[in-house]
């Protein structure tokens, strides 16, 4: 344990790069899931329907469900084309002795 530990940051804590489009993505989800319910409701309770606008903003449920799965891709590239070449690494080596 070190003594002096700026800010807790360690070596898992670095970010990959889709870890941003997921967080994106997520909040992205979470507005459109809001903005369904809010649609929704009023239909169940009998009360007039919302407007247009309020059923496009549902939409981005599924716009942030693609933010979110185009990061995820994102990270497994990366983390793929890293292994590679750690094992590529490995096996240089490997051979070098």
């Amino acid at each position: 344990m070190r003594a002096c530990d700026p800010g807790g940051v360690s070596e898992s804590d670095v970010s990959n790069p889709g870890d941003a489009l997921v967080r994106v993505g997520g909040v992205v989800f979470g507005v459109g899931a809001v903005a369904t319910l809010a649609t929704v409701v009023p239909l169940f309770v009998g009360a007039e329907p919302l407007p247009t606008a309020a059923y496009l903003v549902s939409m981005l449920m599924g716009v942030g469900f693609a933010i979110a799965g185009a990061g995820l891709g994102r990270s497994v590239v990366h983390q793929r084309r890293r292994d590679r070449a750690a094992m590529r690494e490995r096996a240089g080596a490997q051979a070098a002795r």
